[in-house]
């Protein structure tokens, strides 16, 4: 009987669809636009299009006639063994054919979330970086002293109605690792440094200090006694200790994501303000190699209301110097008002050294620099030491300091001046701390009794300098000043001299920029899925039971993830020794995070949670990917089957739900792969190659298409197969280039393997064609379904020399022996092409690189875009940088894209009139090339060098080996390489609705599409494997939201906030959202997924499924200040870019 209901309800089932896909069917033929084109698809004659018509019916007729069967198919399977495995999909004309998607798919984008890209009616910004490089000659002119820039001169009554108000700020830069290890600098500098601090200060109450690192703060603070802390409570109170940006670091710009940048910035002030009771005002960045403008957003977020950066390319600084420009409001390209402008101090000179921050001429601030006096270990390059400040030349010093004064203070609007004084590590003995102020301050009690002279000087905070420019401007702090100019763009990439670029340290060490993203997913992952686990238990009464000291583990993981956006950390730029103690610490925390996501998956899967016990000795679930060593690859655990059924838990970090290819190791090719209910999932069987000719024994990859809910986890079960029922397999062919080698095949997958190379062949899924070329086995071109033409996109490796003359690069520069010459190696690749129903690759092994290009036979996102990755090895090379490029008939011409630290795109031009290695740019997540009709992207996952070097390419340097220091006070080479995997995804789409005055716009937009395709990349799905045990209790998928997210929304982070305890976690959490800025006219049709946007409404209030909102506070963005009060409502509305932190009550 029941049975007979079964075939009923799939009989109605079937008429349902093919009444609806006929409807469709006809819809598609009446309302496609891309059939309308006039002589687009078909001639214009009326006959011709009548034909197309009727052969479109048919086609059409045939597709619905195909998934009628394949229903049919699927119901018989089904009535016949309820248990069965899915028969194999059978191939059509040689390519794979899928079970249709059961799922219509949709993309609903309201027309009024399309304006924002098409960008604002409101005024430009007075400086565009991109116009400014296009406007400036880039001469390099010897400036006499300041040899940079230019002579200063002034008239000695310019003060007389209005003095020159000088603030001297004393600043010691601490790195949080670079030359010594984090710990070596804090017991050999750091302690000794804020020791000396709490005691010098509380000698004179005009002495100012400030401070940046909250890393070094914290450690400090733990060693201290209660008496000294309270010390610097009142130092802080009384503002004479001033803590600035307040951030964990003093983060890289370049190669920082913005999950990351964000995360050690909360860190910092959720620290600051627990301990010290203080909210940081001003943002203080005098080392990073160039600057982001994702900064100043996140510091104005943070209620920061004035900034300072230093290392600025020095052709700007001149340009800014002599127009006095060096300070403006910094607002983001894509804002329509001037709700993100910052105030931003840029320093002239070429450091924050003493010699480089009193004025323009060097030998004199020198001379000023009390460290430097006769008889220490430090003195005057330009062979004039500093002298003693006495009775008898205070007049002569003052004068001669006054003077560089006044000719800095030409440089800027204001009668107010700012003047650093500090240094790498400074102030870390007493003597030290003597010298500079009790000299400084005779000279500012001399001054300061000269009303003649116009001047008052003191010490002072960088928030004193503000607050007075403010006060004289007559407005409140984080107002623009009358006057000053509005600049929107970045400053990359940076020169610090003639033409010595720091564009090489957008690849050094690409091992642990990757190791730093993996991290990275693996912290949010974490984050999300402990606060949900706690939340949950709690709301159950069974919190007692939690393992709540899984979050100090989560503490450390935030702290070290912070650690590493140091700018001497992910820039790759630090000593040997350095680098693999961060390499230890990431990989420590990368284990602890598994751990945390382990034990919140195991309590969150339970069907019924009173049996959860948490035992550390047993984990009830292992994680896939266990690295060896801080420098090791991951390497997959092997999933072993015998006769009882084994689950899986599979993690989808993402809040938006996917369907993926989860790919995992087993013991034997007799599996098949059932749902949690005992449905059959499609899966595909292959091989695992140890090299390009070893497959290992007894271990295959299975690939299991499973549909994963969003933020969620859903429960797979693998049972090994006795009843003959295989896997689909997949088929390899195995080309060897004539190269003699031996083969080990497995018997269970077939391997035909061809002794010369094969001739050029095409890979095709549901959405791509793809053509490779038969002796390379490199990509040549790219075709979407339904495209005419494909799109040519060839891709080459090439090696960079570096120059023979005493300059070299090193970890900071590129500095290129001219253009890349092509990689010859030694051998011909081998080349492996792997054919299959749910994805087909090709794997080419070369002597430096292999490279692995696949494609998805699947619907939706991971179908749409061609999986790239490399495995780099040179460590065999000398002087070297291998780069990939592509090249394709994009008209690019001399404009390409990158992005900002994951968090917005800014267009680039090659520029002509600077050498090559000034082209290159960071390219954390994606870089772009388009012209009227097309764009491809490159995503990666992991931070590396780009540029596009000529019209249609796109071109990344994958690795650098060097064998010499670049003179930048590392004092070594690039000699530590690790192999390295870089991932990628090349995504291609076709433009409808391009024009030539929206590509002018110095601003552009990813796609909905590209924006998701980043995610799948940076947040891949966790396989969870359960462990093997007797009597395994109930598990039930596990789906955190009640409704579908908007896709334009991204919930960067929901992180558990601190109890009283620093080791335990409060009840309430900091959620994070994102909302992307997208750009509407790339065609997004048959993209099978699901898509809708909101005009960036959210209800929060019923977002978690089983969960009440206690409470909801909007707040800054590192949650120090609320922002209006918490009200009832619990629907949001955030504007496209903006980020915004909620503090909520989850219960």
């Amino acid at each position: 009987m029941k049975l007979k209901k079964q075939v009923t309800v799939c009989g109605a089932a079937i008429f349902c669809v093919a009444v609806f896909s006929l409807y469709l069917m006809l819809d598609r033929v009446q309302h496609d636009p891309a059939r309308h084109q006039s002589g687009g698809n078909f001639p214009r004659s009326q006959i011709s299009v009548l034909q197309n018509r009727i052969e479109q019916l048919e086609q059409l007729l045939e597709e619905n006639h195909e998934i009628i069967s394949h229903i049919k198919d699927s119901v018989l399977e089904l009535t016949a063994h309820a248990d069965g495995q899915p028969a194999p999909p059978r191939r059509d004309n040689g390519s794979w054919a899928l079970p249709p998607e059961s799922r219509p798919s949709f993309l609903a984008v309201s027309p009024q979330d399309c304006q924002f890209a098409l960008g604002a009616k409101g005024e430009g910004p007075d400086l565009q970086m991109l116009a400014v490089y296009s406007l400036l000659p880039f001469d390099n002119q010897d400036g006499g002293v300041w040899k940079q820039g230019f002579d200063i001169t002034y008239e000695p009554n310019e003060w007389d109605t209005e003095p020159l108000q000088v603030f001297v700020v004393p600043h010691s830069h601490n790195d949080p690792g670079w030359i010594k290890t984090f710990d070596k600098y804090y017991y050999d500098q750091t302690q000794h440094i804020l020791n000396s601090m709490v005691l010098k200060m509380q000698e004179d109450p005009r002495r100012r200090f400030i401070w940046s690192e909250i890393s070094f703060f914290s450690k400090w603070w733990d060693n201290i006694s209660a008496q000294k802390r309270a010390a610097v409570r009142r130092l802080v109170g009384n503002g004479q200790l001033e803590m600035v940006t307040g951030g964990w670091v003093m983060p890289d710009e370049a190669n920082s994501h913005y999950f990351a940048m964000i995360d050690q910035l909360i860190e910092g002030h959720q620290w600051l303000e627990k301990n010290i009771g203080v909210t940081p005002r001003s943002g203080w960045a005098v080392d990073p190699f160039g600057y982001s403008s994702t900064m100043p957003y996140l510091l104005k977020r943070s209620n920061l209301t004035g900034m300072v950066i230093q290392r600025v390319h020095y052709a700007i600084k001149k340009h800014f110097a002599a127009t006095q420009n060096l300070e403006f409001m910094w607002r983001q390209t894509w804002d329509p008002d001037s709700s993100t402008d910052i105030f931003c101090h840029m320093m002239p000179f070429y450091s924050y050294d003493v010699p480089h921050t009193c004025g323009p001429d060097p030998k004199i601030c020198c001379q000023f620099d009390f460290k430097r006096l006769p008889g220490g270990r430090i003195n005057c390059p330009w062979k004039v030491p500093p002298r003693a400040i006495t009775e008898a030349n205070v007049a002569e010093r003052a004068q001669l300091l006054l003077d560089q004064y006044r000719k800095k203070s030409k440089l800027y609007r204001s009668k107010v001046l700012l003047v650093p004084l500090g240094d790498d590590f400074r102030y870390d003995k007493p003597q030290e701390w003597d010298a500079q102020f009790l000299n400084y301050q005779r000279i500012f009690d001399f001054l300061n009794a000269q009303p003649q002279l116009h001047v008052q000087a003191q010490f002072g905070t960088l928030s004193d300098y503000f607050d007075a420019l403010y006060k004289k401007a007559g407005i409140v702090p984080g107002m623009r000043p009358p006057g000053f100019p509005v600049l929107s763009g970045d400053f990359f990439s940076y020169a610090d001299r003639e033409d010595h670029y720091w564009t090489g340290y957008y690849t050094s060490r690409p091992f642990y920029k990757s190791l730093d993203r993996v991290l990275e997913a693996h912290l949010r992952g974490a984050e999300l899925l402990f606060s949900l686990a706690l939340a949950h238990a709690r709301h159950a009464g069974a919190d007692s039971r939690y393992p709540l000291s899984d979050y100090s583990l989560l503490s450390s993981a935030r702290r070290n993830l912070g650690l590493f956006q140091h700018h001497d950390a992910i820039t790759g730029t630090a000593k040997e020794a350095v680098v693999v103690d961060y390499g230890v610490r990431l990989l420590h925390s990368l284990t602890n995070l598994k751990r945390v996501i382990i034990n919140a998956a195991h309590y969150l899967v339970l069907g019924d949670k009173d049996t959860y016990r948490y035992d550390p000795a047993t984990p009830f679930l292992s994680a896939d990917g266990t690295r060896l060593n801080q420098d090791s690859l991951p390497e997959r655990t092997v999933v072993k089957l015998d006769a009882s059924p084994r689950f899986l838990v599979v993690f989808n970090p993402l809040e938006q739900e996917r369907l993926s290819l989860v790919p995992l190791l087993v013991s034997s090719p007799h599996v098949r792969v059932l749902s949690e209910d005992g449905q059959p999932l499609p899966a595909q069987l292959s091989a695992h190659w140890s090299s390009a000719t070893d497959a290992v024994p007894d271990v295959y990859q299975l690939s299991i298409l499973a549909r994963l809910p969003a933020l969620g986890l859903r429960v797979l079960q693998l049972q090994k197969s006795f009843d003959g029922h295989t896997t689909p397999q997949s088929s390899v062919r195995l080309y060897l280039h004539g190269r003699d080698v031996t083969v080990r095949k497995q018997e269970a997958v077939p391997v035909q393997v061809f002794p010369a190379a094969p001739d050029d062949f095409c890979l095709e899924s549901q959405h791509l064609r793809s053509c490779f070329s038969g002796s390379s086995g490199l990509l040549q071109s790219l075709r979407c379904a339904g495209e005419e033409r494909e799109q040519r996109v060839s891709t080459e490796f090439f090696i960079y020399g570096t120059r023979t003359s005493k300059d070299k690069s090193g970890a900071y520069l590129f500095l290129p022996d001219g253009e890349a010459k092509p990689y010859t190696p030694k051998d011909p690749p081998i080349v492996r092409v792997t054919e299959g129903p749910l994805f087909s690759e090709v794997s080419s092994y070369y002597q430096h690189v292999q490279t692995v290009v696949r494609l998805y036979n699947v619907p939706g996102v991971e179908g749409l875009s061609l999986d790239v990755s490399c495995l780099v090895d040179i460590r065999d090379h000398v002087n070297k940088e291998l780069a990939m490029r592509f090249s394709t008939n994009i008209e690019s011409d001399d404009t390409f894209f990158t992005d900002l630290n994951g968090f917005q795109i800014q267009p680039r031009r090659y520029q002509q009139k600077l050498p090559l290695q000034a082209n290159f740019y960071p390219m954390p997540t994606m870089a772009y090339i388009q012209d009227m009709q097309s764009r491809l992207t490159l995503h990666t996952a992991q931070a590396l060098g780009v540029s596009s070097l000529g019209s249609g390419q796109l071109e990344v340097i994958l690795d650098r080996r060097l064998m010499q220091d670049d003179n930048r006070g590392l004092g070594q080479g690039l000699k530590d390489n690790k192999r390295t995997c870089n991932r990628f995804r090349l995504l291609l789409e076709r433009r409808s609705s391009a024009n030539k005055v929206q590509d002018g716009r110095p601003v552009s937009f990813p796609s909905l599409l590209s924006h998701l395709t980043s995610m799948h990349l940076n947040a891949e799905a966790l396989v969870l494997p359960v462990a093997q045990q007797p009597a395994l209790p109930a598990l039930r998928s596990f789906a955190s939201l009640s409704t579908t997210l908007p896709c334009d929304f991204h919930i960067l982070n929901l992180r558990t906030l601190q109890a009283e305890d620093d080791s335990l976690p409060s009840a309430e959490a900091a959620l994070i959202l994102h909302r992307k800025g997208f750009d509407c006219s790339l065609e997004a049709k048959n993209l099978g997924f699901n898509c809708t946007t909101s005009q960036g409404q959210l209800a929060l209030g019923s977002l978690f499924q089983g969960l009440e909102l206690g409470s909801l506070q909007p707040t800054s963005l590192t949650l120090m200040y609320p922002l209006g009060t918490a009200s009832n409502s619990t629907n949001i509305q955030l504007h496209p870019m903006e980020i915004a932190t909620f503090r909520i009550r989850l219960g």
